[in-house]
């Protein structure tokens, strides 16, 4: 629990003496024109205030959207300004919280992960940028690794280049292999702190929004791991923390050991999450985050480009499954499986057909249908696979239940939680 000290005194509320029950006749019948309560007990009516109605003392109540909407519109009025001038407006992107924070990202976040620093050059990394900032986004992710660190740097560049508002970004990195050494490895409070300095420096930041526990760490007892993360946020080198490819139980834990301890708790999982990857997002981080707050930032949405198609007919010389470090993904398209992915999505170009968009944009609107899906974060290399992704928020109202039980069909791979068991 976040406590604060007032910054001005605070007014007690006035109190005054109890009303005198009412007297009651036999049968329970109010003497004073109340109404009869159930089973003949008279309840006293709660006097107003003299000049209108009961005042509510120290009673918040959430507006919902439409009010908080037209609340919001009445404060810009006041300053001459209005929503359509927002980013939000002008660009038409959806923006969500980060979990139960109150921190706003785009629902569609840009990644860095083998681009920056490997498949493509400076400058179409500046391009991609350049588009998804423009187009409203304002999440961008990287990590300690990509690249050995080069990622961060074309990153930082990138950013002090084009002279954006820091307040306008949202920066998130990930740390636990930070290097060869065996100290430059891991979630020790030595590691989160060097490695969170080292990535700022190539990042030329003074901060950034959210730092990710890159994945768990058996090493390292939870403990230390969780005042390490609360230490950097109390030193302003970030504002949240996080965790990625952590289980639900992990995640837990970190949780209850914030709360025992009073400390800083992470707000959010960075999860694999798409057409054939369902399980964790779909029923494991919507329980954690009804008890404790934790969202979800999902990645490779289109499965390292197996949903984009590009993979049907070969592996293309310039894709990602063609270079020596994944060799995994190669193998793993002209798998059994991965040939049985590939009919699937031939009946799934059926219904992106019919909804106008192609099978990338379904894939990703798919993706955002989910409402606890914070943002889903794009991995291109090149402008016009990114213009195309981005477009996928304009398909989202077409997402209907109708047409998520029509991908199900085709699928045949949606998860069962607990309530699907109730009778």
């Amino acid at each position: 629990m976040y406590l604060y000290k007032a910054t001005c005194d605070i007014p007690k509320p006035k109190t005054k003496a109890p009303d005198r029950a009412p007297d009651r006749a036999p049968g329970g019948a109010q003497t004073q024109g109340g109404a009869q309560a159930r089973g003949g007990q008279g309840r006293p009516r709660r006097r107003a205030p003299a000049g209108g109605a009961p005042v509510m003392l120290w009673t918040r109540v959430r507006a919902n959207g439409l009010v908080e909407l037209k609340q919001m519109e009445e404060f810009l009025h006041c300053h001459a300004l209005s929503l359509q001038e927002t980013v939000r407006g002008q660009t038409g992107m959806a923006y969500r919280n980060l979990g139960k924070s109150g921190l706003r990202v785009s629902c569609l976040g840009l990644g860095t992960w083998v681009t920056f620093g490997g498949q493509i050059t400076d400058e179409v990394a500046e391009q991609l940028m350049t588009i998804a900032y423009e187009g409203g986004v304002n999440l961008f992710d990287t990590a300690e690794v990509y690249a050995g660190g080069k990622a961060e740097i074309i990153l930082g560049n990138i950013i002090k280049k084009k002279c954006w508002r820091r307040s306008s970004l949202v920066i998130t990195t990930k740390l636990f292999w930070g290097g060869k050494a065996e100290t430059e490895r891991g979630l020790s409070r030595k590691h989160i702190i060097e490695g969170l300095k080292g990535s700022l420096q190539r990042l030329q930041l003074e901060y950034v929004d959210v730092v990710f526990a890159n994945r768990p760490d058996s090493n390292t007892p939870m403990e230390e791991i969780v005042r390490a993360m609360t230490y950097v946020i109390n030193q302003g080198m970030a504002m949240y923390w996080g965790t990625s490819r952590w289980t639900a139980m992990e995640i837990m834990e970190a949780y209850s050991v914030a709360r025992q301890f009073n400390l800083i708790p992470p707000v959010c999982e960075q999860a694999e999450y798409h057409l054939f990857q369902r399980e964790k997002v779909e029923v494991q981080l919507p329980e954690l985050y009804h008890k404790i707050g934790v969202g979800a930032m999902t990645w490779s949405p289109l499965a390292c480009g197996i949903i984009s198609g590009k993979y049907e007919n070969g592996i293309p010389e310039t894709s990602r499954a063609s270079m020596k470090s994944y060799q995994w993904l190669k193998e793993k398209i002209v798998s059994e499986d991965g040939r049985k992915q590939q009919a699937k999505l031939k009946e799934l170009g059926h219904i992106a057909e019919k909804l106008g968009c192609t099978l990338p944009q379904l894939a990703v609107a798919w993706c955002l249908r989910n409402e606890g899906v914070s943002s889903v974060l794009l991995g291109t290399s090149n402008p016009q696979q990114l213009t195309e992704n981005l477009g996928a928020i304009q398909f989202l109202p077409k997402m209907t239940s109708h047409v998520a039980s029509d991908i199900d069909h085709i699928l045949g791979n949606r998860p069962y939680g607990r309530k699907d068991f109730r009778s």
